[in-house]
């Protein structure tokens, strides 16, 4: 897992706050994301990740997001191997300091 891109929690605020457009995918499940999400985030759980093909574009990185860290490096890994650009963020919502709705 090596090879795959990551972002810590505060570059990705430090991106959000500058306006910067982020295709976040947040893919805890629903009791978890009920707790709040990264505003703009969209929610598509680990398990239905391979269902949602369609929704990702080859030609944009998309940054995921889960609790720890780990659940969204997985699917980074698998998406990438499908030839998605991915980036996890590392630390997951426990670390995030940011705002949540």
């Amino acid at each position: 897992m090596d090879h795959i891109e990551k972002i810590t929690t505060d570059e990705l605020q430090a991106k959000l706050e500058a306006g910067e457009k982020l295709e976040l995918i947040d893919v805890r499940e629903d009791e978890e994301v009920a707790a709040g999400m990264i505003p703009g985030a969209k929610h598509i759980r680990m398990g239905t990740i391979p269902d949602n093909l369609d929704y990702f574009n080859k030609d944009k990185e998309y940054i995921f997001i889960c609790r720890s860290g780990n659940r969204s490096g997985h699917v980074c890994q698998y998406l990438h191997e499908q030839g998605y650009k991915v980036r996890n963020m590392v630390g997951g919502m426990m670390e995030w300091q940011g705002e949540t709705e």
